[in-house]
């Protein structure tokens, strides 16, 4: 029998769901947690817990969770590059830095023609080495999550950065808030979440798609999914290319075509997800004040 924090939408869900699944908390207490992502070699998670100005650490051997940085920054989103090597979103630092092989900590990316960040948000890494991320103002709206500040550019871009000059391009001018961001796994496409809705009325709560080039123009951006409860934030995409995003009910569950087929329901506004365990078929899920995770019977791309 499948768990009850599986709903059913469309009976293709069914095929990624198991029997007698059920999904595990994994650590309790953090404010806002957000920004997984997973390192296979040491078997381990790293989240953000925000508000808190803090990164854990979910060692998967031995289910213990230790502070991996405090005092950090008020990192949001994390990836690793292609080289295994953590990126991550500063709030405070208002910059995406990197955290070298020798521990040394290195800035990717900081300003924009001469003018201050927001917050980046979200990131991902392209195979072309290339750094993609979203710039909201959420870290400079108040002194919750990194410092009141205005914003010096006066809009919330989204960025790439050249994998060989390091130049910083605006590539998405047209968000209220950018948010989310993750490839197809073909990397044809760039999904990108709008959150909006915080700060506009009847603003956009959806996630669009774009078609992306060869040199890293993206054209289309059409809106792939509308949110029905609450707003999508972070998502990842599995082999299939079925999209897995946070919600204000837990984790939905979309097609490649954008139909919502089934829900892993939570309890607590869920912030983001990664794939992880050494077949990447364990999702992992940051729910508000608690880290969960549930098998699938798929792989993260």
């Amino acid at each position: 029998m499948l768990m009850p924090e599986f709903e059913v939408i469309d009976p293709r869900f069914t095929k990624y769901v198991m029997q007698n699944v059920h999904m595990e908390t994994l650590y309790t207490g953090t404010r806002w947690a957000e920004g997984p992502v997973y390192f296979p070699a040491g078997k381990y998670l790293l989240w953000s817990d925000i508000p808190n100005n803090r990164v854990l650490r979910y060692d998967e051997t031995d289910g213990v969770v230790s502070e991996f940085a405090t005092g950090c920054g008020y990192h949001n989103g994390h990836t690793r590059d292609r080289q295994g090597r953590l990126v991550s979103c500063e709030h405070q630092g208002r910059r995406i830095s990197r955290i070298e092989f020798d521990g040394s900590v290195s800035t990717l990316a900081a300003e924009y023609e001469g003018k201050r960040l927001n917050s980046p948000n979200d990131v991902v890494v392209k195979s072309d080495g290339s750094v993609w991320f979203t710039d909201p103002t959420y870290g400079i709206d108040s002194e919750y999550e990194g410092d009141s500040a205005e914003s010096e550019i006066g809009a919330s871009l989204v960025y790439r950065i050249d994998p060989e000059s390091g130049a910083v391009k605006a590539v998405a001018s047209d968000f209220v808030k950018p948010n989310g961001l993750a490839f197809s796994p073909d990397e044809s496409r760039l999904y990108i979440a709008d959150t909006g809705a915080t700060h506009v009325e009847n603003g956009p709560h959806h996630i669009r798609v774009f078609d992306v080039s060869a040199d890293g123009a993206l054209s289309g951006g059409e809106v792939f999914a509308e949110c029905g409860a609450g707003l999508f934030d972070g998502f990842r995409l599995d082999l299939d290319g079925n999209i897995w995003t946070s919600a204000g009910d837990g984790v939905h569950c979309y097609t490649s075509e954008g139909d919502l087929i089934g829900k892993i329901l939570t309890g607590e506004v869920v912030a983001n997800v990664e794939f992880g365990g050494i077949k990447r078929n364990r999702l992992i899920i940051c729910a508000t004040t608690t880290l969960r995770a549930v098998y699938l019977n798929t792989q993260g791309c």
